[in-house]
């Protein structure tokens, strides 16, 4: 799973170093507002892949002595930053070029609109490879999950792989959206156009960092698994033979395929430690068996009238 990101993050950089020349050696003999909005969101986008394969490569180091549970929760922070930049960088930008629209009077030159549309259709064909890429990755991973595409895009704690393609349907739609306002300022002759499509690019970065910094937001303080998978983690352990019942049951995204579940469980009474450990231990070996994201468990023995607590409640 790690080098299938690794590949669609190298994949996204490459094809952002490609588009990012494309777009601004076009802006540079244009002088087009919406081309400058479009190079600026592909920096931006080119400095976020640098920032998600940072953090492929960090949260794959082992545990050690100070970080016991690994480094997987390092890719949430550097995909924190990414979202950071896409805010800052490409929506920043794409607004300044907005604003130089609205007040530039400037006529474009002969070669205007014929350098321009080459230089967008280039980078339709560039975005649309990364595009791609992320989108397969992304499906294929929704088929092993057994979830629907947009539902797994919500629920998938990678968020690598949801920035890359989070940013490539933004560059595509962006790309539409730059065709357009060049498009209107060609057929009616006002440059505001490009300005307006600066600003709806803006806009969509915008949106596309706050959806992303949301998710990350709560894979940073310790967010918990799906409900659902709660709810079989539970019924898995109230099967078990060994198990009268379920206390709690928590749990905790500690890295993007890294799940720490920890349980009080009310053991059957007869046992003896011989028997708890044996238990335990099929306990361990079913649950890693059946979900392998689960990579750290930790059972609590606890007294039989302890209150027993929801592990779908909050």
């Amino acid at each position: 799973m790690a080098g299938d990101s690794k590949k669609t993050v190298c994949i996204a950089l490459a094809a952002n170093v490609v588009v990012g020349a494309v777009k601004f050696v076009g802006a540079a003999l244009t002088g087009s507002a919406a081309l400058f909005a479009e190079g600026a969101q592909s920096v931006s986008d080119t400095l976020n892949e640098v920032f998600l394969l940072t953090s492929l490569v960090r949260s794959d180091r082992p545990p050690d002595r100070r970080h016991q549970f690994g480094y997987g929760m390092e890719r949430f922070f550097w995909s924190l930053l990414a979202a950071v930049g896409i805010l800052v960088g490409g929506a920043g930008f794409s607004g300044i070029e907005a604003y130089r629209a609205f007040t530039s009077h400037s006529a474009p030159g002969p070669r205007y609109y014929l350098i321009a549309y080459a230089s967008l259709g280039l980078v339709l064909l560039a975005e649309g490879t990364s595009w791609v890429r992320a989108v397969r990755q992304v499906r294929r991973e929704a088929h092993r999950a057994g979830r629907g595409l947009v539902e797994h895009i919500r629920l998938s704690s990678d968020p690598s792989v949801k920035t890359v393609a989070g940013e490539d349907s933004v560059a595509m739609i962006g790309v539409v959206v730059a065709g357009a306002g060049i498009g209107l300022h060609q057929l009616t002759g006002v440059g505001w156009w490009e300005g307006v499509a600066s600003a709806v690019i803006a806009g969509l970065l915008v949106v596309t960092a706050v959806l992303l910094g949301r998710d990350v937001k709560g894979l940073l303080i310790g967010e918990a698994v799906h409900p659902q998978l709660n709810r079989q983690l539970h019924e898995f352990l109230s099967a078990h033979p060994a198990v009268d019942r379920v206390v709690d049951l928590r749990t905790m995204q500690i890295g993007a395929d890294k799940v720490l579940l920890a349980a009080r469980v009310d053991l059957g009474s007869a046992l003896n430690s011989d028997e708890v450990e044996l238990a335990s231990a099929d306990i361990d070996r079913g649950i890693n068996q059946r979900w392998p994201e689960v990579t750290d468990v930790f059972l609590d023995a606890t007294r039989t009238d302890e209150p027993v607590r929801d592990p779908t409640v909050a």
